[in-house]
């Protein structure tokens, strides 16, 4: 005899999954992103499903061989041989999963502005195969809105009442590749979701496997956080350099200037003159 989940206990179930570690944790996008945080998860207890649609990443993983420096060859034979991993390209496998994790790359397109091709790929994706009962997590770095407004409308088409039978978050990337300081389990995530539901199933899924989580209002705030961080960063490190140029110009040690001002104990933070910004995002 076939049971209908209310709201209720769709939620409670999933809660329960979380909690206890057996739900399945699908990560779309198996870059320096994804595959970090796969590693995370399979640390955590959870078995998991990698998706990409780069042939040769899926083939390599599946013979147990890593293609990212940070992430041992030896890891992924292992989790390969412990059965807590499997990676593949088909998609229809997404419904095997009960959280998708979206990690795709938001490059800038040739005039400069956000591609967001890859986000309404994978969308489209699961909107094809969401199933109730699923939490879906966009973690890519993007503007404020696209959660709501990009993401939301392309997993409506699957006919499912969100809310209700799926549940949507937004939690911004913070991966430093290769830092052995602040590994992806180190750092605190922030949390936003599209109702308090979704982010609290969000909160709660990352905070199997993170240091801290940090829940906002909305997916906007959490979306906002992103651009804040990387804003901050891009303009310190423009501004350093430009100083750098200045200050040689007029005979100053800018290392000199910069170890001078970093002993002040507040209001400060050191940045250093470089080759410039980099990284993804």
């Amino acid at each position: 005899m076939s049971i209908t989940l209310t709201h209720t206990d769709i939620v409670h179930e999933l809660h329960e999954k979380i909690t206890l570690q057996t739900a399945q944790v699908g990560v779309v996008g198996l870059g320096y992103v994804g595959l970090p945080l796969l590693n995370a998860f399979i640390n955590a207890g959870f078995n998991t499903i990698g998706f990409d649609v780069d042939p040769n990443k899926i083939s390599q993983l599946q013979s147990g061989s890593s293609y990212i420096k940070h992430i041992p060859s030896e890891w992924i034979s292992r989790w390969l041989r412990d059965e807590r991993f499997s990676a593949t390209s088909d998609m229809s496998r997404l419904r095997e999963a009960d959280v998708v994790i979206i990690c795709v790359p938001t490059p800038l397109n040739e005039s400069r502005d956000p591609d967001l091709s890859y986000i309404e790929s994978t969308a489209r994706s699961i909107s094809e195969h969401l199933r109730p009962g699923q939490l879906v997590v966009l973690e890519s770095t993007t503007y404020p809105g696209t959660t709501r407004d990009v993401l939301l409308p392309i997993l409506s088409k699957s006919g499912l009442t969100l809310g209700k039978d799926y549940f949507v978050a937004y939690s911004p990337e913070r991966e430093d590749p290769g830092n052995v300081d602040f590994s992806t389990t180190r750092i605190p995530k922030v949390v936003g979701g599209v109702d308090v539901a979704s982010r609290d199933l969000a909160a709660s899924l990352y905070g199997n496997v993170v240091v801290d989580t940090v829940p906002v209002s909305s997916c906007e705030v959490a979306e906002a956080c992103k651009i804040l961080e990387n804003t901050y960063r891009s303009v310190n490190i423009a501004m350093v350099n430009e100083l750098k140029v200045l200050f040689t110009k007029i005979g100053i040690d800018i290392w000199e200037v910069i170890d001078a001002a970093k002993t002040k104990p507040f209001g400060y933070q050191a940045f250093y003159p470089g080759p410039g910004l980099g990284g993804h995002c």
